[in-house]
């Protein structure tokens, strides 16, 4: 799923601002999905234009003008659409992966560094999303926030009980190179 058909996603909760879609990509689908604001806003007017969002303007002292988006009609009859076909196959980056792929030519104190940093991260995260999981309305939210706390947490169980494979390798390797 792209941005544009993300955006008319959460149009469908309702009305929004710019910033607000944007803390809805942070808060509700960082999991699964990263957006900027250099793709939300350039998606939101090219949605626009295509008549499948609106935009209302309301000025604001000493502040730009603020803009709201809501879903058209076509808009949600285009995003029902969307979601109506198969999913395309999961597609997964992570700058930490790609990096432990190169661990044989790290230190193991980097490794182990990194590994320790990540563990650190996901446990906020975990920290976070259970304070806001106990806030969740919908079953739908319910199992979103579920499904992302269990995520996190074998994230950090496979980190811990396999974390040697690297280090170790990484000794080794150190070793050799003497």
């Amino acid at each position: 799923m792209d941005i544009r058909t993300l955006c008319l996603g959460i149009l469908t909760m309702g009305d929004a601002t710019g910033y607000e879609i944007k803390k809805t990509f942070e808060d509700r689908l960082d999991l699964i999905f990263h957006a900027s604001y250099g793709s939300i806003y350039p998606a939101l007017n090219k949605l626009t234009e295509e008549g499948l969002v609106s935009c209302r303007e309301f000025s604001q002292e000493k502040r730009p003008d603020k803009k709201i988006y809501s879903i058209t009609a076509n808009g949600r009859y285009q995003f029902f659409d969307a979601i109506m076909k198969k999913p395309a196959a999961d597609r997964f980056r992570s700058e930490f992966l790609a990096t432990l792929m190169f661990s044989h030519l790290l230190p193991a104190s980097v490794i182990a560094e990194l590994i320790d940093d990540r563990i650190k991260d996901r446990l906020q995260k975990i920290a976070t999303m259970a304070d806001e999981c106990g806030n969740k309305q919908t079953d739908r939210d319910q199992f979103l926030c579920n499904f992302g706390l269990t995520m996190y947490q074998a994230e950090i169980d496979y980190l811990q009980d396999n974390r040697h494979l690297l280090e170790a390798d990484a000794l080794l390797g150190s070793r050799a190179a003497e």
